[in-house]
């Protein structure tokens, strides 16, 4: 079972199981004062806006004890995926490197962006070609990735960029970057490929009724 962790503030919760049972995968919604279920063969941090964003945007998420409990999970191979609020919980929590912040048009963001896949040999990305664009949505006022020269090497010698914003050739180009991220990263790896996070949110692209299918390759790792 795939357990959608809900936080005071969460909205993409409901989303997150939808796709996930349309793609035949058993999940539920957990809430975080509950901790984790002990049934759970995967987590994913949805996205919203966790307590209202005080401080600054998955900060005081990141420190609920289920996060602890997901941390643990983690570092025992059980998949994680974080998306848009939920990668803002992940890099606070530790589960990756880096951090989101205010996008650089300082507006909340909400359209379609193409991605490319920089890796199609990890759980998340196995659906796809390595280089192919796929189109999912973005929804967030703190998007920006921002990580130190330092560390972005290393997660490039790494390999554990998963995706970067382009334009629908495939450029990742600073016009087709809508937030400013470092890189044009979009998504990465944590320290295990079964851990990762993402700003565009692949459960709105899923549904065949309801913004497209790009983002199905990335929820069935969950099924695989």
């Amino acid at each position: 079972m795939i357990s959608v962790v809900q936080f005071g503030g969460s909205n993409c919760d409901r989303d997150a199981v939808a796709a996930l049972d349309h793609l035949g995968v058993d999940a539920e919604r957990v809430w975080h004062g509950d901790g984790l279920p002990a049934d759970t063969d995967g987590v994913v941090i949805p996205g919203g806006f966790s307590y209202g964003d005080y401080l600054r945007a998955g900060a005081m998420a990141a420190r609920t004890p289920i996060m602890a409990e997901v941390r643990e999970a983690a570092d025992e191979g059980v998949p994680v995926l974080g998306v848009c609020n939920g990668a803002q919980i992940g890099c606070e929590s530790g589960l990756t490197a880096g951090a989101f912040t205010t996008n650089r048009s300082a507006r909340f963001q909400c359209e379609h962006v193409h991605l490319r896949v920089e890796r199609a040999d990890t759980p998340w990305t196995a659906a796809y070609d390595e280089g192919q664009v796929i189109e999912v949505p973005i929804a967030h006022g703190e998007g920006r990735f921002e990580i130190r020269e330092d560390r972005l090497a290393t997660l490039e010698d790494e390999n554990r960029v998963l995706f970067r914003y382009c334009d629908a050739d495939g450029d990742a180009t600073d016009a087709a970057n809508p937030n400013g991220s470092t890189a044009n990263v979009a998504g990465i790896l944590g320290a295990r490929e079964t851990v990762a996070v993402m700003m565009p949110h692949p459960e709105r692209a899923t549904l065949p009724d309801v913004g497209g299918t790009d983002g199905q390759g990335v929820l069935r790792a969950f099924a695989e």
